[in-house]
């Protein structure tokens, strides 16, 4: 994967689905919005890597190194980093039962706000574990801290400074988002940022540039690795 022509795909969840945005060759080739992940990546099947910002791969009894990690790199911005909680608790239907069975196998609950990844963190979970190893979980926040030596952005991404900011470290590592970006512009803009600096790690993969949160790995009780990459 080391052709620096290869087409790759950041991917961000969003109100309405998925937003993903392509690069070729390092730089923006096209935007594309679905309601389901599928749908979204087929606009991406000549991309050789799938950033993605959402949880893939989980443990059967204790919280993920990988998130961990990343809050840590993050340090005073540590809270854009959720705690995935061990697979038993992703199974259960509702967020009561989730939260029970959190605590049971953890000691410590479940935030509605984690729960709320259910759907998706099952929809991504399952793509991957049926076999499309093209998928590869990013942070968009640790990948921007990245973009800027290291240092996480201090505005929030819903502010318009916040946005301003990442707009600029996406363009200083050539990656120059239009006005028009067809469907795709009706997506939150912050979800379209996170989308684009996912596509800037998936590029970074493919060219065998990338690191990864732990290395080596967690590994699912299938032999998946559990890490996030940027």
């Amino acid at each position: 994967m080391s052709n620096s022509r290869t087409d790759v795909m950041g991917v961000d969840a969003c109100p309405t689905g998925w937003v993903g945005v392509v690069l070729r060759a390092g730089r923006f080739a096209s935007a594309h919005a679905a309601p389901d992940l599928h749908g979204l990546l087929d606009h991406g099947r000549d991309a050789a890597v799938v950033g993605i910002d959402i949880p893939l791969g989980l443990l059967d009894s204790r919280w993920r190194q990988a998130d961990r990690l990343a809050a840590a790199r993050l340090g005073p911005q540590r809270a854009r980093v959720f705690a995935v909680p061990p697979r038993p608790v992703w199974e259960e239907d509702e967020y009561a039962a989730a939260n029970h069975r959190c605590r049971m196998v953890t000691g410590s609950g479940l935030s509605r706000q984690t729960w709320g990844l259910v759907k998706k963190l099952r929809e991504a979970n399952g793509i991957r574990e049926a076999g499309d190893e093209r998928l590869h979980e990013v942070h968009p926040e640790i990948s921007f801290a990245a973009m800027a030596d290291g240092s996480p952005v201090t505005w929030s991404k819903k502010s318009w400074t916040g946005q301003r900011m990442r707009h600029r470290l996406l363009r200083a590592h050539g990656i120059v988002l239009p006005e028009d970006l067809g469907a795709a512009g009706r997506v939150p803009p912050d979800d379209v940022l996170d989308a684009a600096a996912a596509a800037w790690s998936a590029d970074r993969i493919a060219r065998g540039a990338s690191e990864r949160l732990p290395d080596p790995p967690e590994l699912t009780a299938t032999g998946l690795p559990i890490a996030i990459w940027w």
